[in-house]
């Protein structure tokens, strides 16, 4: 008489989740990259019919070629990849063995990116495959904002949506005031200036660029990241001329005037400030 095999235990999966990466630095592979990212309405939010002509048939044939330079100057020559790939690859071997060793199987450790590959339906696929019967879906960004945080739930749940059997699913919230974070950033800095033989006059906080219309629109970025450079400032015990911070200018098509301005009166004003400064990106 044969016996059907048990049915395995369920498993928990754990899904982080970074921004992206071209498969390559070359024309193409920049393009389909670009393209995915800059036709994603929570990055741009124009409507179609006015802004894809421009990207299709202006953007896109000019940013593959200077945006591939960039990459190709940091790219991981030995492994084939950008850097973004190599370190969450990294993250996740290391959160891999750290739960491995407290739950064993019944965790399985996975990543994703937003645009690019492995892309979340991929690895959501792979994960009910595999037994999950919840996943854990992980944002990598401390501060919440709509093109970032909004825009990889948004691929979370429509990768759940093509699942016949849909997981268990929950989403970490932004931790950009969390403790432990702030705690790991403040440590970061220190070991680095254990090192300095010249410390800098200035840290520089800089985080990615928001059209400040989202912002008045009711994204909390710009709050977000207010709190988190408080915060750090207050553990490290600096004033406030020690830590400053900065959101850069964001994608030229959405950048007001008054931004650019903005922009270069804060860049004059860093000269003037200090003659070493330091960047961190806490983002």
């Amino acid at each position: 008489m044969t016996h059907a095999a048990p049915p395995s235990a369920p498993k928990v999966g754990i899904l982080i989740a970074n921004l992206g990466t071209p498969d390559g630095y070359g024309y193409w592979p920049m393009r389909r990259y670009l393209n995915e990212f800059l036709s994603d309405q929570r990055v741009i939010d124009y409507p179609k019919w006015k802004w894809q002509p421009l990207l299709q048939l202006v953007i896109l044939k000019v940013r593959p070629f200077t945006s591939g330079k960039a990459y190709q100057s940091i790219w991981n020559m030995h492994e084939d990849e950008s850097p973004i790939l190599t370190i969450t690859k990294a993250q996740t071997a290391k959160l891999q063995d750290a739960l491995h060793a407290r739950y064993g199987d019944q965790v399985m450790v996975d990543f994703s990116m937003r645009y690019g590959n492995p892309s979340t339906q991929s690895k959501v696929d792979q994960m009910v495959q595999a037994g999950c019967d919840k996943i854990l879906f992980f944002p990598l960004y401390p501060q919440y904002a709509g093109p970032t945080t909004a825009t990889a739930n948004d691929a979370f749940f429509k990768a759940l949506s093509l699942e016949k059997i849909q997981p268990t699913a929950r989403t970490v919230a932004a931790y950009y005031r969390e403790p432990l974070f702030i705690e790991a950033l403040a440590q970061s800095i220190e070991r680095a200036y254990a090192e300095m033989e010249t410390r800098p006059d200035l840290l520089v906080a800089s985080y990615h660029g928001m059209p400040k219309r989202y912002i008045a629109e009711g994204d909390p970025y710009l709050e977000h990241c207010q709190q988190t450079t408080r915060l750090l400032r207050e553990r490290l015990g600096w004033d406030e001329d020690q830590l400053v911070m900065t959101l850069p200018l964001p994608f030229p098509p959405i950048a007001s005037k008054r931004w650019k301005r903005s922009t270069k009166r804060s860049r004059k004003a860093l000269k003037r400030l200090a003659a070493r400064h330091s960047p961190i990106s806490p983002a």
